[in-house]
């Protein structure tokens, strides 16, 4: 670790609640945060001299008339710089750079902590109150300097209020329109994309979000201004959804939390980038985070592939027995997870009893302990999938059980909701978990904040509109241009379980939706190339052993590209155009491209390379693959002495490419 002493300063303020305006600069001194107090507490942003945003205030109400960010006298502003890095575990990088610019202003009540990096600035409000309080409601606008374009993700599912919409699963894609035709009948949930000035980008976010329920926005006034809303504490709540598996609420407090003593509130975060590719390496959510507990042993986290069988419907051919949620077809699905190295098998929805809602009722035609003892003799680790509602009533019950068996983690689903109590439940299951050594994929949940930072057995997030869509979307929803998006927005803000893999590809005229033999849309190099570009410390291969066992050259390539690296490099790109990533494991580099449904040639920059020759595994789209979108070419050519590299991407494109160095003997 690298580590600078912080450099401390502290002035103290008159006591009169005078008005003063105080500033704030990244350590590079582009990025510029001015703060007034007085009547009330304001925010202004600047970037490089262009205005991001104008006077925003920021505030949070209590249920007995206390404010934070009122008229209260200011009484001392406590200034720091701080240079260091810090290991990162199980992410797109081992060693995360944390250099900031703080300020603290002190009242009596309360802080408010502003800090300015060179990629965004972020502030916290902390409670130094000793005695139990509700937030009623928290105040946090960005009012942006001009109407600009944003990329939006608009709630989608029970839209018949704005109430209702707290209801969701974060699966969206994006609306792109000027802030001020912000849909009236819409919240959004985070991350949220503007386009800034001089080409630049700036992302709305939060982290270390603990004990309180996470943000939406919305635009009610067709201003340029948005505004944080949130989920009130539900109060009622009945078993209901999706199977029995869900917990509706029924009623609310009229308040968003109910909090004691010295809480540090989630950080609200504004990120700033000169360049559309530096968004898909911002190290913002994850830095801001609360670090692990540094005497827990988390050293037996294991992160990897996963192959998984509800995408592709359990769709097995050439068997002796009949494919489906049985023990045959697990032991299928083992065996082939076996040969290619694939460190898990999951056992989605089906395993358990229908409608009971209770992970103690396995099928009869399934044999867990087998499955199970079968798997460790293979070195392959069996995840179960947990139904939200089942697995939060005796979560610690099930734990015990399931890691007695020997099965490695459950993927947790349908929680569908972001207030404060569902927001506890992930920490107290992402806890329950690790004390029983056993790792967690969020599924149908809100974006992450940064728990896969103080939980590392948290390997995966959905929230996110993946691969599984294309098992029921029409063939008008563009998923080229979602693909091409969602790396500068979404996954900025930590893994993402897109589930990508699909074997039968599609162009935009012969993709159509099929649930039993789902296809993706795009060639395969954009499904190989995503691999590379998407963040997925647990990653899944979608399609069937089937189909991978006649794609041996692309099946090898995907189940050898890690999951977890030392080195990220965002190498081009345009958002809703095109991205290019590297990544670096141990001395393998990987490359991967993708492009929307435009045809498009990049010259990608390999420079980042230490000195030496070196050789590329490539996989291409072939020349037939504008029609043909399965067509690709492999190769092995050696990287140019001049460190450019051409790739040409057919229309929903990719490409892929494994780097080692050539060692002379």
């Amino acid at each position: 670790m690298k580590k600078l002493i912080p450099v401390i300063l502290a002035i103290f303020a008159a006591a009169a609640a005078q008005a003063m305006t105080l500033e704030l600069k990244s350590p590079d001194g582009k990025l510029v945060v001015q703060v007034e107090t007085g009547a009330g507490v304001y925010y202004t942003l600047s970037h490089g001299g262009d205005r991001i945003l104008y006077k925003s205030p920021v505030a949070m109400h209590m249920t007995d008339g206390t404010v934070f960010g009122g008229d209260e006298s200011l009484s001392k502003i406590n200034r720091r710089s701080v240079r260091q890095s810090f290991e990162a575990a199980l992410y797109k990088k081992s060693e995360v750079k944390d250099e900031f610019n703080e300020m603290t202003l002190n009242f009596r009540k309360y802080m408010l902590i502003f800090r300015a990096y060179n990629d965004g600035m972020a502030y916290r409000f902390v409670s130094k109150m000793g005695k139990s309080f509700e937030v009623e409601n928290e105040v946090a606008e960005f009012n942006f300097a001009k109407d600009w374009n944003m990329w939006a993700a608009y709630v989608s599912q029970n839209t018949q209020s704005l109430e209702t919409q707290f209801f969701n699963s974060h699966e969206s894609q994006y609306t792109y329109t000027p802030i001020s035709q912000w849909n009236k009948e819409r919240m959004a949930f985070l991350p949220l994309m503007v386009d800034g000035p001089n080409g630049k980008k700036v992302v709305i976010s939060e982290s270390d979000l603990m004990d309180y329920p996470g943000m939406f926005l919305y635009n009610g006034k067709g201003s340029k201004g948005i505004s944080a809303v949130f989920a009130k504490r539900p109060s009622k709540v009945r078993q209901g959804g999706h199977n029995n598996l869900q917990m509706l609420v029924e009623e609310t407090e009229d308040y968003i939390s109910a909090n004691k003593g010295k809480v540090a509130f989630p950080w609200r975060i504004i990120s700033v980038s000169e360049k559309d590719a530096q968004m898909a390496d911002n190290d913002m959510v994850y830095r801001l985070a609360s670090p692990s507990d540094p005497n827990t042993d988390w050293s037996w986290i294991l992160p990897g592939k996963v192959a998984w069988e509800w995408w592709n419907d359990w769709n097995l051919k050439d068997v002796a027995f009949k494919p489906g949620v049985n023990t045959e077809t697990y032991k299928y699905y083992i065996d082939f997870a076996c040969k290619y190295g694939i460190e898990y098998v999951i056992l989605d929805e089906g395993w358990s009893v229908n409608g009971e809602a209770d992970l103690f009722k396995v099928v009869p035609e399934i044999d867990l302990e087998e499955l199970v003892s079968y798997a460790e003799k293979r070195s392959v680790g069996i995840i179960l999938w947990a139904g939200y509602q089942a697995f939060d009533r005796d979560m610690e019950a099930v734990c015990r059980h399931y890691s007695q068996m020997g099965v490695k983690g459950f993927k947790i689903d349908f929680m569908d909701r972001a207030d404060q109590y569902m927001v506890n439940f992930h920490k107290r299951a992402a806890e329950t978990a690790a004390r029983y050594r056993m790792v967690v994929d969020f599924h149908g949940t809100y974006k992450p904040t940064g728990l896969n930072r103080t939980y590392p057995n948290v390997l995966n997030y959905e929230g996110v509109f993946g691969l599984e869509n294309m098992k029921w979307c029409a063939p008008d929803v563009d998923q080229m241009e979602y693909d091409v998006t969602v790396p500068y927005i979404r996954m900025m803000a930590g893994p993402m379980d897109y589930t990508q893999g699909a074997m039968k590809n599609a162009t935009r005229e012969t993709y159509r939706p099929n649930h039993h033999e789902p296809m993706s849309q795009g060639t395969r190099c954009h499904q190989l190339g995503a691999y590379v570009v998407f963040e997925s410390p647990l990653n899944m291969l979608c399609d069937t052993p089937s189909h991978y066992l006649q794609e041996k050259e692309s099946t090898s390539f995907i189940s050898a590209v890690p999951t977890v690296w030392d080195e990220t490099v965002a190498l081009d790109g345009k958002v809703g155009d095109y991205i290019a990533m590297a990544r670096r494991a141990d001395n393998v580099w990987y490359v991967g491209a993708m492009t929307d449904w435009n045809e498009r040639t990049i010259e990608l920059d390999l420079s980042f390379l230490p000195d030496g020759q070196y050789e590329m595994e490539v996989f291409k789209d072939g020349p037939s693959a504008h029609v043909t979108a399965t067509d690709y070419v492999r190769e092995t050519v050696k990287v140019p002495a001049d460190r450019k590299v051409q790739v040409k991407m057919a229309p929903g494109g990719g490409y892929a490419a494994r780097i080692t160095k050539i060692v002379r003997k």
